[in-house]
């Protein structure tokens, strides 16, 4: 009896905090100088702010283009793409994120909502 409640006790702990885990990194998109991501190419006046590590459309329908990180402070990016003249600062946490998972391979995080690069519909973060 003892052995089986230190069992239902540990599965319980464990399972906590993998959902702890889970649930911080829901909406964030955790990047470094060097990645490459897509990212919205509507300009410095869109207010989506899409970014994804998989090719899509952002949350105003036109398709994300690649970029570099080239500089990160705080919980904003600043990705550099071909055509572009300058970099633009991006958020990386979003108001919504892919709702696939954490077995999720485009991770897109926006600040509206809309698909995400796998396409399934993004879900607000709470």
């Amino acid at each position: 009896m003892k052995k089986t409640l230190y069992f239902l006790f540990s599965m319980m702990l464990s399972v906590s905090i993998a959902m702890i885990a889970f649930a911080d990194s829901m909406g964030k998109m955790d990047l470094n100088v060097g990645d490459e991501i897509y990212a919205c190419s509507c300009g410095e006046g869109c207010d989506c702010g899409t970014l994804s590590r998989e090719p899509g459309k952002c949350g105003c329908g036109n398709p994300l283009v690649k970029a570099k990180v080239v500089k990160v402070e705080g919980d904003m990016a600043y990705l550099l793409a071909e055509g572009w003249e300058k970099p633009r600062a991006f958020k990386t946490v979003g108001k919504y994120a892919c709702a696939c998972g954490k077995e999720c391979k485009c991770h897109t995080i926006s600040q509206k909502p809309g698909k995400c690069g796998c396409g399934m519909e993004m879900q607000e973060v709470k």
